[in-house]
C-alpha cells in the first residue's frame, strides 16, 4: 500500500503528483501486467537462451 503524507495547507494537486510518482517508482503496474500473463518458467528460460544465442551471433563472434 502506498502512503503519501500530506502537509497542512498543501495543494491536492501536489499530493496527487507525489502519489503518481511513488506509484510509478514502485512498479505496481508492471507487476500487475507481468502477473496477468503468466508464462511457465521453462518458456521464460527458453526465451533467455534464444536471446543469448542471438546476441552471441550478432556481437560475440567477430573473429569468424
Amino acid at each position: 500500500m502506498l502512503i503519501v503524507p500530506v502537509k497542512d495547507g498543501e495543494a491536492i494537486d501536489k499530493a496527487l503528483k507525489k502519489y503518481k510518482r511513488k506509484f510509478e517508482r514502485a512498479g505496481i503496474l508492471k507487476e500487475l501486467r507481468r502477473r496477468k500473463n503468466f508464462t511457465k518458467p521453462s518458456i521464460n528460460r527458453r526465451a533467455e537462451v534464444l536471446k543469448a544465442i542471438y546476441k552471441e551471433d550478432m556481437y560475440g563472434n567477430k573473429n569468424d
